[in-house]
């Protein structure tokens, strides 16, 4: 079961073990763990002294010791790190369970460089703290701004009846003409749907969205909206 674990798994486990033990004043090193797993007294024969599985198994460890440092959640000690000690970051003592813990490897999902710089650094944070809700709301209210600016209408036009004369088959401000009527109204039903479905219901009543791969979903549905959006502006500016 351990060398079968994703190191994102295993890493999630090897957290709360570490975090239980306190043997060298809250310090850990990785070739002291190591020697735990085979070290016995009085020393007995261990199930998993064959070369093969012993090398696995301190693979998957190294692994998940890796995962864990890069994630920044186990950090070099400030007294003598430069021996390879290591010690449990502010956010990794925070961590209640695996569950949380999972939820915060998935929130690492979503690269900041890959968002639109309307949404990179209000909805990155948002996500990054868990607040899920309130980042998917941001994203796809990026976009209704996005949208009011660039077919140039005010602050008094908003919501899905924007988005339907925004790309208004044949004659909205961000409607591509030179594209076959179908798709046009497809472009139109999509801004539409998206605003509807995703962010009018959270600025009339409390959504609880809690699920970090759902927020991730619609956040990176609303950064590609917004990445239209720039295009269609381009085309439309002379």
């Amino acid at each position: 079961m351990l060398v079968n674990l994703e190191p994102e798994e295993l890493a999630g486990k090897l957290l709360f073990v570490l975090r239980e033990r306190t043997p060298y004043g809250g310090k850990y090193h990785l070739g002291n763990l190591m020697r735990e797993f085979w070290m016995t007294t009085p020393p007995i024969k261990h199930p998993y002294e064959s070369a093969k599985d012993h090398a696995l198994i301190e693979l998957a460890i190294a692994e998940a010791w890796a995962y864990l440092e890069a994630q920044g959640l186990l950090i070099s000690s400030p007294e003598d790190g430069q021996h390879g000690w290591r010690v449990l970051s502010r956010r990794a003592r925070k961590f209640e369970s695996e569950a949380e813990f999972a939820r915060y490897s998935v929130a690492r999902l979503l690269p900041k460089e890959v968002l639109h710089p309307s949404i990179a650094e209000k909805v990155w944070m948002a996500f990054m703290r868990s607040d899920f809700e309130n980042a998917a709301f941001q994203a796809m209210k990026a976009v209704e701004v996005a949208v009011r600016g660039a077919a140039g209408y005010g602050n008094d036009r908003f919501g899905v009846p924007m988005m339907r004369d925004a790309f208004s088959p044949g004659k909205g401000p961000l409607t591509d003409v030179g594209a076959e009527g179908g798709e046009q109204v497809a472009r139109m039903e999509v801004f539409a749907g998206a605003i509807g479905s995703y962010k009018n219901p959270s600025s009339h009543r409390e959504i609880d969205l809690d699920d970090p791969v759902e927020a991730l979903e619609i956040i990176l549905f609303a950064n590609h909206l917004l990445r239209i959006v720039d295009a269609r502006a381009k085309k439309k500016s002379p």
